[in-house]
This record gives C-alpha cells, structure tokens and sequence, in this order.
C-alpha cells in the first residue's frame, strides 16, 4: 500500500428523540436529508426514543467525546421536548420541568462546544404540535389517560426558541409552523404525537433550509465517474 490519505465525510448528527429515531424511515426526515447530502456527509442517527433532555445531556458526552470527532461535524440537529412536556402527574417518568429542560438545552450547547461543535454548527428543533384526541387513544391503547398537552407543548417549543436566541443557535419552531394560519396541523401527524408521511416532508423541506447554507462549501467527495482516468485510475483516485 502507497502513502494515501483516508477519505474523511463530514458528519451532520441527528440527536433526538423518537422523533429523530424514525426518521430514516422510508420517506423519513433524516433519510430525506440524508439523501441530498450523499457524496458530501455522512447523516448519523443518534435518536433515543422514549428520551428527554435530562437524559439527553447525560449520554451526549458518550456519543461526541472521542478525540478529533468535532473535525468534521458539519452540523447537529437537537431535537428533545417532545417526553420533556408529558405532564407531570400522569407520566412522571419521563416530564422534566420546563425550567430545567431550558437548562438542559444549554447544557447540551455546552457540551457540544466543548467538544468542539461551535453553537452555529448547532439547530434547536422544537417539539411539532400535539393532537390530543389522536394521541388520547394511543394512551388508551396502552391503558393510561392522556399524558399530553398541546398547549404545554407550546411552552416547551417557546422556551427551546428562547434558549436558541441565548445560546446563539439556529432554531426550527415546528410548533409554531405546523399550526401557521389556522391549518390543519393534524396531517403532519400519524398518531397524534409522531409524524405522519406528510409531516417527515415538512420538517426536512424547512430543515433543509437551515442545513443547506451549513454544508453549502462541502465538496462532492471523490471524482466524477467520467473525471477518472480510464488508462490510469489511481492517478484519480488516489
């Protein structure tokens, strides 16, 4: 083997929730994003289904910490809120108050840049909107009553923008969004709480916006088929 140099992708990490867990579903956000970004990042699900911030902030140092890793992190989408806003009474278990869930956020940020992630590498996503009725049956379903709210949801989507605007990262309110001059905000969701086919579009079309100027200069990694040299590969390729 001749001296060459290891072909390094830049990364974009999902981190998240369920909601960043399903999304390399077919048709799913992440894989959308990752879809336009092949050939120049590498998109990495790092969702934990069933997590909240407080959860969130303990395990990050396990998934960035290892040395050089910030590098080539392009981007990372922090996208928690969605089990932080269960109400306290009736799902204990996962409910961080609203307080500390903005503390947590911070605390992510935090850790990111000192892991080398700078805040403008950094996108917030708040929790999408709740349809109570929808996600009531699925609480029944699993023999319990219903465990959120969509107004509390709304506080939770207000502080993660307001923590954006202190931590100096960018913010893709969902909430706010989806429910934009009075419509139907109920086809972006499968279940009430998760997101329908229609709703994995809306967040990667407005996700993309936010991503695009992020990954902009990255060049297409290796050459263009009809760039290599036929008669002598190596001197393209290596």
């Amino acid at each position: 083997m001749s001296n060459f140099k290891t072909v390094i992708w830049p990364k974009v990490i999902l981190f998240g929730d369920s909601i960043t867990q399903f999304s390399f579903q077919a048709n799913g956000w992440g894989a959308e994003i990752a879809n336009k970004l092949a050939r120049k990042c590498d998109v990495v699900n790092r969702g934990l289904s069933g997590y909240n911030s407080r959860w969130a902030k303990i395990v990050l140092p396990r998934l960035i910490n290892s040395p050089n890793s910030a590098d080539n992190i392009a981007a990372v989408t922090v996208f928690f809120g969605a089990n932080d806003c269960a109400l306290e009474d009736k799902n204990p278990q996962q409910h961080v108050p609203l307080q500390e869930y903005s503390e947590n956020l911070k605390e992510i940020t935090r850790l990111l840049a000192s892991a080398g992630v700078s805040a403008d590498r950094v996108i917030f996503i708040t929790p999408p909107p709740v349809h109570e009725p929808a996600w009531e049956k699925e609480c029944i379903l699993k023999g319990c009553p219903l465990n959120r709210h969509n107004s509390a949801v709304g506080q939770y989507a207000q502080a993660c923008v307001q923590t954006a605007s202190q931590c100096g990262t960018d913010v893709l309110d969902l909430w706010t969004l989806m429910q934009k001059d009075g419509q139907d905000y109920t086809v972006y969701l499968s279940d009430g709480l998760h997101l329908s086919q229609k709703g994995n579009q809306f967040v990667s079309q407005h996700l993309w916006e936010l991503l695009e100027s992020r990954v902009a200069d990255l060049p297409f990694i290796l050459p263009y088929w009809g760039d290599v040299d036929p008669k002598s590969p190596e001197s393209s390729l290596l």
